[in-house]
């Protein structure tokens, strides 16, 4: 974020009081000494926090892991990428939204911003359901919310609890924060293939303290733009469709804007197979248009985010298998209209890559 940016934003961030008090939780006993083989990760979302020297890396914690019986957030942390300490417990769902507690906090995010911290979780009410157009499968209320704390740490309490940010009756995930040029905050989001069937991404406005929305949403694009995915199946309601996931928004060295995002494709043995890919805005704009570009990870991988390490290398870590899932990270290129690979981390990621049945070790 620009200098102007930042200070346009900080203006703005009021210090109103969150509509939810935090909720103080029992954590889990923290151990030492883990590897990323040993840490169930789904999702992962990492911090690297200059303050303090230390990395934040966030998953979802499920309602025995935060000791109120209610889904959550945990995190871990580390000085050095390698050797990670927890699971502490940052958020736990409060009973005053318009949420079920003990569902979902999926694909948790950090971001900084004028010293305060914003948690970006997809929350649930299965109890709601919502119309379903083109979907044989039941739809229901979901949606990613904001909570705000002064540490990565939290406890983070959410900004808004009586509906969802997005339109009520989108069936949304994975939201992420994105600021564009003049300061403007928005979040990016997936819309639901168990709504849309062919899934979309789209981006709503946020007011400037990120409490809620502040306009409609636009759509950016449909999972079906990929060209190596489209080539491989029609969108059907009963056999076939189409996935968004993870977005996440990073702008190169020469100012391109491109956003990460996961799907899924056929791999050799025809069976789907999770994969990280990668598209570019042709306007440097959130509005796009948005072209898609060569996935970047397959073999079963995605949901990933880049991060800078304290040695100023550009990271990605991400989850693989789907099912069972353990961080991996790589080192990345910035190629200035795309990203590249640079090379995979085994010293991080504590074992070296292994090929799913019908795939080949990539990286």
């Amino acid at each position: 974020m620009s200098g102007v940016a930042a200070a346009m934003l900080a203006s703005a961030v009021g210090a109103q009081p969150p509509a939810s008090a935090p909720v103080a939780a029992a954590p889990p006993a923290p151990k030492p000494g883990l590897r990323l083989p040993d840490i169930p990760l789904h999702d992962p979302w990492m911090v690297a926090d200059r303050k303090t020297r230390t990395y934040y890396l966030y998953s979802a914690a499920s309602p025995r892991l935060t000791g109120a019986g209610r889904t959550g957030t945990l995190y871990y942390k580390s000085r050095d990428l390698a050797s990670w300490e927890g699971p502490f417990i940052a958020f736990v769902a409060p009973t005053d939204s318009w949420a079920d507690p003990a569902v979902g906090a999926w694909a948790p995010e950090v971001h900084e911003f004028r010293g305060r911290y914003y948690l970006f979780t997809t929350l649930h009410n299965p109890a709601k359901r919502l119309p379903t157009a083109d979907s044989t499968r039941p739809n229901q209320m979901r949606a990613t919310m904001i909570a705000v704390a002064d540490s990565p740490e939290g406890p983070f309490a959410l900004t808004k609890t009586d509906a969802p940010i997005t339109p009520p009756d989108f069936m949304t995930l994975d939201g992420t924060l994105y600021v564009d040029r003049r300061g403007a905050p928005w979040m990016v989001y997936a819309h639901e293939w168990i709504q849309m069937v062919d899934g979309t991404m789209e981006a709503i406005p946020l007011k400037p303290d990120l409490s809620d929305a502040a306009g409609q949403p636009i759509h950016l694009f449909k999972a079906s733009d990929a060209p190596w995915l489209n080539a491989q199946m029609v969108p059907s309601t009963r056999e076939n469709h189409y996935v968004t996931d993870g977005p996440e928004l990073f702008r190169t060295k020469n100012g391109t804007l491109l956003m990460l995002w996961a799907s899924y494709m056929k791999n050799e043995l025809g069976r789907n197979g999770y994969v990280q890919t990668i598209a570019r805005s042709t306007s440097g704009e959130i509005q796009g248009p948005w072209v898609q570009l060569s996935p970047l990870v397959g073999n079963d991988s995605g949901h990933g985010m880049l991060f800078r390490a304290f040695d100023g290398k550009l990271m990605l870590v991400l989850h693989q298998p789907f099912r069972n899932a353990r961080g991996k990270i790589y080192e990345m290129e910035d190629a200035g209209d795309s990203l590249r690979v640079a090379r995979y981390r085994e010293d991080l990621s504590g074992r070296p890559l292994q090929a799913l049945p019908g795939q080949a070790p990539r990286e």
